[in-house]
């Protein structure tokens, strides 16, 4: 690596909305696949009592096959991220879609808590790790300029809560309105079509030539094993991905049983599914906000306050009486701060460690995630059917929220040293 090459500088960079910017279209394709994915599994919850009543299963089994999800797809994700960045996105991505529609089709007719489990647990996991962000960020962390790359994953991001917008209500009406069985299998209708997407996200793979210029300025890691070995090491990328269990904790939690904390609160019967819904709404302006504050400060530093305003707006929800306007206003400030933590995240594993293995690292690191949204989601059911209560987990959701901000703020974004003597030492 040349010592005098040096990044294209941001004024000659194409603007990320102009025609002639690779990044756009992969920007677009990558906001649409996590639309319809991300959408999708937040209309999990919606279910949770159907399959109880109807179904006769325990709240603790079902509660354990949407955990299950995470915890697959946590697993899943660092090997679906180094298939992309080794074969490219497109496969990657048809074999994820297909995977998911089958888990979706799988639990829609499951007689019993074991296919639920293996439809809406074990496939349902393997799919969107295929199709979510350790794949579809990776492709825009590639074609964007290091200027633009922190708004671009947020912009992909925000524009991946459409789904939740408008996937959550369709799910409970088409549940209402024809059952449960119908409206899995119109989400599993839906999750099919993102398969051609991957088309479009690896032309990220062709390197325009701003990429071609940044790329000489990143570390210059010569195989996958040297790299996960420097991480390993990076006291940064350690703390990073110990805090992002928190963010999965928090959000699986509240995803999952925010519908039916609702209802004990003697709430109206469609308020938990207008609350996510408006959840993704909000999240569009936070994700782009998180992306562009990332641009412009440290991302540790948003991301440690972040956590603590997800953690104060929790505090507050819980201390204050719930009402209608309570709920809103709670959705309106999870929202903002929901997956504002990915863009961010991703971002600060690509300024340490460079693009080239991105899918991989940021797996890794995401695998802290899924950890933290299996135990959030089964141990909210568990401790509903051991205490017919939810609130010693929302105080932990408030208590994680804090740790996890003092540990981001902790850490540095030096670029790590890929020199030979480094990367002997990380594998000895």
């Amino acid at each position: 690596m040349s010592a005098t090459t040096q990044p294209a500088p941001a004024h000659l960079s194409p603007p990320l909305f102009s025609a002639g910017n690779p990044a756009l279209w992969v920007v677009v394709a990558a906001a649409l696949v996590l639309s319809v994915v991300m959408g999708t599994r937040q209309t999990f919850g919606l279910y949770i009592n159907p399959f109880s009543y109807d179904r006769g299963l325990p709240v603790t089994v079902i509660a354990f096959a949407i955990a299950l999800h995470n915890l697959v797809w946590g697993f899943a994700q660092p090997f679906a991220g180094a298939a992309a960045d080794r074969y490219g996105a497109t496969p990657v991505v048809a074999f994820g879609a297909v995977t998911f529609a089958a888990g979706l089709g799988l639990a829609a007719v499951a007689p019993s808590g074991l296919l639920l489990v293996i439809g809406l647990g074990l496939l349902v996991g393997i799919g969107i790790s295929c199709t979510s962000f350790g794949v579809v960020l990776a492709s825009v962390g590639r074609v964007a300029t290091p200027q633009q790359r922190s708004m671009a994953m947020g912009i992909a991001s925000a524009g991946g809560s459409l789904g939740q917008v408008l996937l959550v209500p369709l799910a409970q009406m088409v549940r209402e309105g024809a059952g449960v069985p119908v409206s899995l299998f119109v989400l599993a209708v839906i999750a099919l079509a993102i398969a051609p997407a991957g088309l479009i996200l690896d032309r990220g793979r062709k390197k325009s030539p701003a990429s071609v210029t940044h790329a000489a300025a990143e570390p210059d890691t010569s195989s996958l094993k040297e790299v996960l070995a420097l991480a390993g090491r990076h006291r940064g990328y350690r703390l990073l991905t110990i805090g992002f269990f928190t963010c999965g904790f928090q959000l699986a939690f509240i995803g999952t049983h925010l519908p039916g904390y609702l209802m004990l609160c003697h709430m109206p019967l469609g308020l938990g599914a207008t609350a996510l819904a408006l959840i993704g709404l909000f999240n569009m302006a936070g994700s782009w906000g998180c992306g562009w504050l990332g641009g412009r400060f440290r991302q540790q530093y948003v991301l440690g306050w972040l956590y603590l305003i997800r953690s104060g707006a929790i505090a507050v929800f819980l201390a204050l009486p719930t009402t209608g306007a309570s709920v809103m206003v709670f959705a309106a400030v999870m929202g903002l701060t929901w997956l504002g933590t990915v863009p961010l995240t991703s971002g600060l594993v690509a300024k340490v460690f460079g693009t080239r293995h991105l899918g991989t690292l940021f797996g890794v690191c995401f695998l802290s995630h899924q950890l933290g949204s299996f135990l959030g989601a089964w141990l909210g059911g568990y401790m509903f059917d051991l205490t017919g209560s939810y609130s010693l987990v929302w105080g932990a959701t408030v208590a994680a929220g804090v740790l996890a901000a003092l540990l981001h703020f902790a850490i540095g974004d030096k670029p790590a040293d890929a020199s030979p003597g480094m990367l002997a030492a990380a594998l000895s």
